[in-house]
């Protein structure tokens, strides 16, 4: 992709100093198209621009800016996506200010995908990043695009989960894409680039300045057909995605939890507003009227074709303890009440009172 001219173009247009996005989609909703808009007159670009940025679009963008973009996108994986390309995502265009260009890396054919945003607090608590990986799995083997935004907590337990599943997943970060914030999540973030895709509309080089988050909360719910908080105190990012994603026209679910649970006043709130409450991956799927199913392949004829899961083998048909289960599967507390969560939410087991679990016929 490097040096082609419909790229140059581009990038000219995007990086020049102090013409942000809602400037570039007055300038292409005037002009036509970035070749338009570099070759016409002072005073035709007055009409949308001040004098300063007509200076700065007639310089051009930093040289090295430039150069380094181009050399980027010629790299393997690396992608830029525009208004004027074919698989520019169509859901984007359907929102009050979609980004004039992304930058991606991974796989571009799953901006096609359609996608489901899940979102949460960063300081999730144990059985919420459980319910945040469990619900994704669930999701993506239902064929949905898990889509998120790489924080800490929920974020990547959400990304993690869309990759264990049959589909994949997508996050939109605040950064440029020549750099992984939060650090920590740099491993999740080479996986993401393998297996599924990495999207930005902000230069290389970009840091991660506040402001830049709640942009691109607006295209975690733009690229997707609802958005799921699962944690959320009553004042985080997440309740201002979610915000974004009603008025965008998409359908907004929440986890209930605790009364006295800090983290789940914010999903309580959203419900009280008409969030749909949802207690299981199928909750979301009939709401979105979902028929599609993707079989995860240790499901796929696994009487066939793979060993049966040793939780499910346990599960005699009576109501068994957790205790039992440890003794019958070998398997760690932690690692078992995650495969329980992940088996309830596809239907195969019922949680019982008093801690018991049962198979489901």
């Amino acid at each position: 992709m490097s040096g082609a001219p419909d790229t140059d173009v581009w990038l000219r247009l995007s990086l020049t100093p102090g013409v942000g996005n809602a400037s570039l989609l007055r300038l292409l909703t005037a002009f036509g198209s970035p070749e338009a808009v570099l070759s016409s007159g002072r005073g035709a670009l007055a009409q949308h621009l001040s004098s300063a940025q007509i200076d700065a679009l007639k310089a051009g963008p930093d040289a090295v800016e430039f150069d380094a973009a181009r050399a980027w996108l010629g790299q393997p994986g690396n992608h830029l996506v525009t208004l004027a390309d074919p698989d520019y995502p169509k859901p984007l265009l359907e929102i009050a200010d979609p980004p004039a260009l992304l930058y991606g890396k991974g796989r571009r054919e799953l901006l096609g995908a359609p996608g489901l945003g899940i979102v949460g607090s960063r300081n999730a608590t144990p059985q919420g990043l459980r319910d945040a990986e469990a619900f994704a799995q669930a999701l993506s083997d239902a064929g949905l695009t898990i889509v998120s935004g790489l924080a800490l907590g929920i974020d990547a337990a959400a990304h993690r989960g869309g990759l264990a599943g049959a589909g994949a997943s997508i996050a939109i970060v605040g950064t440029g894409l020549d750099r992984v914030y939060p650090a920590r999540n740099k491993a999740l973030a080479h996986q993401l680039a393998e297996r599924g895709l990495i999207v930005s509309e902000f230069p290389l080089g970009t840091a991660p300045l506040p402001g830049h988050f709640p942009r691109r909360n607006r295209i975690i719910s733009g690229l997707s057909r609802g958005v799921l908080v699962v944690e959320a105190a009553p004042d985080s990012g997440s309740l201002i995605t979610a915000r974004v994603a009603a008025e965008q026209g998409r359908e907004v679910f929440a986890i209930p939890g605790s009364i006295h649970s800090p983290l789940a006043r914010g999903c309580h709130a959203l419900i009280k507003q008409g969030a749909k409450l949802v207690e299981s991956a199928a909750d979301i799927l009939d709401e979105l009227a979902w028929t599609t199913r993707l079989a995860p392949p240790q499901l796929a004829d696994a009487s066939a074709h793979s060993p049966a899961d040793p939780v499910l083998e346990a599960l005699d048909g009576a109501p068994t303890t957790l205790d039992t289960l440890v003794q019958r599967t070998g398997l760690t507390l932690d690692t078992l009440s995650a495969k329980l969560l992940t088996l309830e939410l596809e239907g195969h087991i019922a949680s019982l009172p008093g801690g018991r679990y049962q198979k489901l016929h």
